[in-house]
């Protein structure tokens, strides 16, 4: 089906839908945010609940007019698809079981997806998805909103232009200590219901560790042993994570991912060793890069400073010493989608330097979840990642 490309002719906005993030709903808001702090999109349309009243109480909340607010996604991607100015992009905030559907349902009358992280909540509906992807004139875009952080963009970039030379090393975490105990609010519900997560922490969070080590190192993983375990008794997900790697190319790893560990409050890191020299970064200080050559002394770069430019003044909003960090971060994967769209609408490649993470990204995280989830039930035996 053809591109419609109905962007507001008044505003220039890109018109945005989306699918889950209403009332009491984190991820949905962070979601609304990231889309206007370049102003970019307006949110004009939803369904924003598994429940009608509630997403059109939602809508209510959010400004939406009642004949934009929908009682189910099928519905509003039927509406919205034949409306002259129906939505040119969808954001799909829900449980991840519920991506591949709606995603689907959009794709499939043109309409571009946003689509949050993981891809889906098992392989083969990640691989259905792909294909509904590829088939589809629009755009898909998953929001593994850390790769939007600059000097994550400046570390791909020095490993890129050979600074760290041939990779051998390439270790990455994520910890948290949120689920150290049973929770009841919503967040914990779903997260720990396979049925609607697909897997516990290992997809939670483990993936984000994993993606961005893979965007940064330039590398993908080709096997790996994992031992997953979940420490809170009665919880049907694992919380903890060891995950021994090996990357194409020759280069080892490890990954550790926990939602059990007490003083973690969104401990995700990065290190990168190779020939030349090693990389470190850690989300929780986003505006510092640490950078050692072999034989000399360890230096800082900085967002916006000295030895930070290329990919990261891309993204870079506001002068040094001005902290960016995750809501910046996420507005750049937005952003980076609307310049796509653009591009797309007006014919034209996307260029080059507009980064952002694809549906085949998307694969190869629920793949390596896959892999971790077959590798563990085997005893941390080495398992290939599948293709």
């Amino acid at each position: 089906m053809a591109i419609t490309g109905k962007s507001d002719q008044n505003t220039g906005r890109i018109r945005l839908g989306m699918v889950g993030g209403g009332r009491d709903a984190f991820i949905g808001g962070v979601h609304r945010i990231a889309s206007r702090i370049d102003d970019r999109f307006e949110l004009v349309a939803g369904a924003f609940s598994s429940t009608p009243e509630k997403s059109r109480a939602s809508a209510a909340d959010l400004g939406i007019a009642d004949d934009r607010a929908y009682g189910d996604y099928i519905e509003m991607a039927k509406r919205e698809a034949r409306l002259k100015n129906g939505i040119d992009a969808v954001a799909i905030v829900t449980p991840n079981h519920l991506h591949y559907p709606a995603a689907r349902e959009f794709l499939k009358r043109g309409i571009h997806v946003i689509c949050d992280k993981p891809l889906t909540s098992t392989l083969a509906d990640a691989r259905k998805l792909v294909k509904a992807a590829e088939k589809s004139e629009a755009l898909f875009v998953l929001t593994h909103n850390y790769t939007g952080y600059p000097m994550a963009r400046q570390a791909r970039e020095m490993v890129a232009n050979g600074d760290l030379g041939n990779i051998r090393m390439v270790q990455a975490e994520y910890a948290q200590d949120w689920l150290t105990e049973d929770e009841q609010n919503k967040q914990a519900q779903w997260r720990t219901d396979p049925d609607q997560s697909g897997a516990g922490c290992i997809g939670d969070i483990g993936v984000h560790a994993y993606n961005l080590a893979c965007f940064v190192s330039g590398l993908d993983v080709t096997e790996l042993a994992a031992d997953m375990h979940t420490f809170v008794e009665g919880r049907r997900v694992d919380d903890n994570c060891h995950v021994m790697l090996r990357w194409n190319g020759g280069a080892k790893g490890m990954l550790w991912s926990s939602q059990v560990a007490p003083g973690n409050e969104n401990a995700l890191k990065l290190r990168i060793y190779g020939s030349k020299g090693g990389l470190e970064w850690a989300q929780e200080n986003p505006n510092q890069l640490w950078h050692t050559p072999f034989g000399a002394p360890r230096r800082l770069i900085t967002r916006g400073g000295a030895g930070s430019d290329g990919a990261a003044g891309r993204v870079t909003r506001v002068p040094p010493g001005h902290p960016e960090g995750y809501l910046e971060g996420f507005a750049n994967i937005y952003t980076e989608a609307a310049n796509a769209i653009t591009a797309h609408r007006e014919g034209n490649d996307v260029p080059a330097d507009v980064l952002f993470p694809t549906v085949q990204d998307g694969l190869r995280g629920v793949a390596f979840i896959d892999a971790c989830q077959r590798s563990s039930a085997r005893n941390a035996a080495w398992v290939k990642v599948a293709d």
